[in-house]
């Protein structure tokens, strides 16, 4: 029987962020709602013509979203949260959407947006779904039906719809209200609506249904195991003549084959580039009436396949199972739309890459190879992978015998918290309850062009460096005038807060349009990580140093961390990632003594992605966070007991590895609890939290302002809990994405709002 080749679902972005440029002109009122829906049309048809010409079989549907695909299931389940259900009147649409996403102002009240977070181990964020007790669903929103009417109307006719699987959906979410039940409790509300969707989908003659439960490769708990069996016999008691994909990526999933082979479907999808199964062990334990779909061409890098070794094993797995499909790992949302579009890059190095328009060629490759057993196209394609190895670019001996040097012990040099303490308060003479924010502020389109204009050589270094001074002193006024205590340069140098430091170290490459979706509107571009890392000179001590000889109050020197830096990168695969970001770490080292010598007294590292380079696997964990902290210890080993080191953290769950963020010794933590609730405040309390601790105290990723007395009640409740001689002031995150009047409107309040509990903790 013919091999198939599918995907797991392609960009929604447009290969010229054609999506992100829509949001904003319709969030901003510059496009009608007709146009918007114009754009997103003809992202959809670029995508499966693009799939179709490179001969994938099975072309999917639902893949795309306005925001997020995890919202799309909560609005197709009319799992809208209860604080929005009276200010939309029971009509659920795209502004429904974005008023979840982004937060909203009713009648001059403002509603907080649903918290986000990492999907998984990704630097993708979805919306996290609310449950509450005895909860109802009801089939809502039809986009998937739309759309599938949409591509039948367009003449695709191999289609492959995808739903997020509703134990996954479940497990996706946060209780909210009473906390005295389980997620699981909602099931069966949950599967009538299911039902209700296949069945429609049946009516419209698919023949495959893709359900996504990546929860497969977790170390679940019994009680979830058991529900994966009693849902899935429900759906196949109600739905007949309907073939369901189940689909697993991210991970290994052998631990949970005993009841994968149980379940009543007709396909397992395995994800065998982020998973470590033994094939042979999946194929002997799968019954031969089920298709297998082998992941093998990598949704998260842009690494080009080795297809000749895949051809090899698939090969002979196909002799003993003619129900096969080979597919990506994962979604391609992880990778950017099309290698063409890069016009700059090296050409032998262009030739290592494939983002998802060269990966849907690759596995027509290998299809087409499989089906008729000649894989003379896959040894062409595969020569520039050989060829990497003997790059000149790719190994720095010099940072080899550094990495050799270190070994596996790491010597941090810094004496312990409370010496340190002492030295900085008496050097940086704070008030207490410090305000700063986190490091970005707006980017204009002004500084948009500045930056454009000299990387296109229309405008001279000295003329860049003239006109980025203006930038920076403007900005550093306003801080003032707001009455700020710590203050930040604003970066308007940096496109991107990993990017620009892959730009200024050897062993990066950058694209042109290797655009990625981050969450919602924001995309980013990350650097390709092909050889040894290095630093060419100092990066941000220039900056730095000027910002900080415009005022008497203290100006942050601002670094992206080494975890950060790997996991927001697209890392090279011939070496390890504990080597990786080693070698960043020592370049962020010599960065740190330079702003040291520039009398730059706070140094912030940030490791936003910290939590999302854990493995999926809780028993994995360990040895993840032992090289993660060591990477953190290694960049500061070396740094002044005079010198404060912040870190920041943002949209993630720390409660699992909050003694491992205390381990990284930072002096000061600010990290991200608008949208997170009061979890992290009592999670701090409990834990008699010993450094300093700056909690975000408004959502910098909703338009909505946040008043004075919000800001004041968000304080008074963290300061029954958190001492005020260890508490910091600051919003959520960087302020890039927002305006200049949020900006100063937001940080006036904040300001107010901290000097109202300064009075009152006065006489403390």
């Amino acid at each position: 029987m013919k091999v198939l080749s599918h995907t797991l679902g392609f960009p929604r972005i447009g290969p010229y962020r054609e999506l992100k440029k829509a949001q904003e002109k319709y969030w901003n009122n510059q496009i009608t709602k007709k146009k918007l829906f114009d754009i997103g049309y003809n992202i959809r048809k670029f995508n499966l013509n693009e799939q179709k010409v490179n001969n994938i079989d099975l072309l999917p549907i639902g893949d795309f979203a306005w925001y997020d695909h995890v919202l799309n299931i909560s609005l197709m389940l009319g799992n809208v949260p209860i604080r929005f259900k009276e200010e939309i009147n029971n009509i659920i649409n795209i502004d429904t959407m974005f008023y979840i996403a982004r937060g909203s102002l009713h009648d001059k009240k403002s509603l907080n947006a649903s918290k986000m977070t990492k999907w998984f181990n990704t630097n993708y964020h979805y919306i996290v779904p609310e449950f509450y007790k005895n909860q109802s669903f009801h089939f809502s929103s039809k986009e998937l039906l739309n759309e599938l009417d949409e591509a039948i109307k367009m003449n695709f006719n191999n289609i492959k719809p995808i739903l997020i699987g509703p134990i996954t959906y479940l497990w996706l979410g946060n209780k909210i209200q009473n906390n005295h039940f389980s997620r699981l409790e909602l099931l069966t509300n949950i599967l009538s609506v299911y039902i209700e969707i296949l069945l429609e989908i049946k009516k419209r003659n698919i023949q495959w249904v893709q359900i996504d439960e990546p929860i497969l490769a977790l170390e679940l708990p019994k009680k979830w195991l058991q529900a994966f069996k009693n849902a899935y016999d429900i759906l196949r008691d109600n739905i007949n003549n309907i073939n369901i994909l189940l689909t697993t990526y991210f991970g290994s999933i052998s631990h949970n084959i005993e009841l994968i082979k149980m379940l009543p479907v007709h396909g397992i999808h395995i994800d065998l580039v982020n998973g470590k199964d033994n094939i042979e062990y999946i194929n002997n334990n799968i019954s031969k009436k089920w298709i297998i779909s082998f992941g093998i061409i990598s949704g998260r890098n842009i690494w080009k396949t080795n297809l000749k070794k895949w051809y090899d094993i698939l090969l002979s797995i196909k002799k003993s199972r003619p129900l096969l499909w080979i597919g990506s790992s994962c979604s391609l949302i992880h990778s950017p739309v099309d290698l063409n579009l890069e016009f700059k890059l090296n050409k032998k190095i262009k030739n290592w890459f494939s983002f998802s328009i060269q990966k849907c060629k690759e596995l027509s490759l290998i299809t087409k190879a499989i089906n008729n057993n000649d894989y003379s196209e896959l040894v062409q394609w595969s020569e520039s992978i050989y060829s990497r190895k003997f790059f000149k670019d790719i190994t720095n001996i010099k940072v080899q015998k550094k990495i050799l040097l270190i070994g596996n012990h790491i010597i941090n040099n810094r004496k312990n918290y409370n010496t340190r303490s002492l030295l900085q308060k008496r050097k940086l003479k704070l008030p207490f309850i410090p305000t700063t924010t986190i490091g970005s502020f707006p980017q204009t389109s002004d500084v948009r062009k500045l930056r454009s204009d000299f990387k296109s050589g229309f405008i001279s270094y000295d003329n860049y460096k003239k006109n980025m001074k203006k930038h920076i002193k403007n900005i550093i006024n306003i801080q003032e005038n707001l009455d700020l205590d710590v203050l930040v340069h604003g970066e308007p140098e940096r496109n991107d807060m990993v990017e620009y430091f892959g730009e200024n170290l050897n062993g990066f490459v950058i694209t042109e349009n290797g655009w990625v979706q981050s969450y919602g509107s924001r995309c980013v571009k990350p650097p390709i990580i092909i050889g040894d890392i290095s630093r060419k000179k100092p990066i941000t001590v220039y900056w730095s140093k000027y910002a900080q000889s415009l005022t008497k109050k203290i100006v942050k020197g601002m670094l992206t961390g080494p975890i950060t830096m790997l996991l927001w990168s697209f890392p090279r695969d011939d070496i390890s990632p504990i080597e990786i970001t080693k070698q960043i770490a020592l370049a962020l080292k010599e960065e740190i003594y330079d702003l040291e010598k520039a009398n730059i007294k706070i140094i912030q590292i940030d490791e936003p992605a910290l939590r999302e380079g854990l493995p999926l696997k809780k028993s994995e964990w360990n040895s993840y966070l032992k090289w993660a902290k060591e990477s953190f210890h290694l960049t500061i080993s070396s740094t002044k007991d005079v010198t404060q080191i912040h870190t920041h953290m943002c949209y993630s769950e720390f409660k699992d590895i909050i003694h491992d963020i205390i381990a990284l010794d930072a002096d000061v933590i600010s990290i991200e609890t608008s949208r997170s609730g009061d979890n992290l405040i009592k999670l701090f309390k409990n834990l008699n939290y010993p450094n300093e601790l700056g909690l975000g105290v408004y959502d910098i990723h909703s338009p909505n302002i946040p008043s004075i007395n919000k800001i004041k009640k968000f304080l008074i409740k963290a300061l029954k809990n958190i001492s005020f001689k260890n508490f910091w002031v600051n919003p959520d995150c960087g302020l890039k994405t927002r305006t200049w009047e949020e900006v100063k409107q937001s940080l006036y309040n904040m300001v107010k709002a901290t000097k109202i509990l300064r009075k009152k903790y006065n006489n403390f």
